[in-house]
């Protein structure tokens, strides 16, 4: 039996990725994607500048990088950008009195809300690791706290980044972005 000639080898076309479309995007678009990361124009624009990434670890060490960079006035920039973590739906009233009372505490010292990087903390203990930290982190002086909480941004903006790459269609993953949190 003859067989019929030999068909081409057939090419998937190429579908770009998130990191692509970040690359790709225009730079106001960028910005605003990036604003979302971390509240700081100096931080995103610097990101945007040196597009485009040729992966993704290339792009959270350049976020990293501008995160160490950022001056006092870019911290309190992104600082006065970020909210308050979200509590689970079920959080009783006393939990939510206890976190308004540390929290008012803690920005009547330092002049910003708490920001901590939850990172692969269980929801349900979420709230006690929140207060665990506001608590512990009043007794810090004010330049110690400024230390931890640029590095706490930095981390969160890394995530933050790291689900927008993922496609999520939303860098805001942690509860203390502006967008809602997991």
């Amino acid at each position: 039996m003859t067989r019929g000639p030999t068909l081409p080898a057939h090419r998937l076309p190429h579908l770009p990725t998130p990191l692509d479309a970040f690359n790709a995007a225009p730079d106001d678009e960028a910005d605003a994607l990036l604003l979302h990361c971390l509240h700081s124009l100096r931080w995103s624009r610097r990101i945007a500048d040196h597009r485009p990434y040729p992966d993704v670890e290339s792009l959270l060490a350049a976020a990293d990088e501008a995160a160490y960079d950022l001056s006092p006035a870019d911290l309190a920039e992104a600082l006065a950008g970020e909210s308050l973590p979200e509590l689970p739906a079920d959080t009783y009233s006393a939990a939510h009195t206890a976190l308004t009372a540390a929290h008012a505490a803690y920005e009547a010292k330092f002049g910003h809300v708490f920001v901590v990087y939850l990172g692969d903390t269980p929801p349900a203990e979420s709230l006690d690791h929140v207060l665990a930290g506001i608590r512990s982190r009043l007794t810090n002086d004010p330049e110690e706290e400024r230390v931890i909480a640029a590095e706490e941004l930095r981390r969160l903006a890394r995530e933050r980044l790291q689900s927008l790459l993922r496609g999520a269609g939303n860098c805001a993953t942690s509860p203390n972005g502006a967008a809602p949190g997991r």
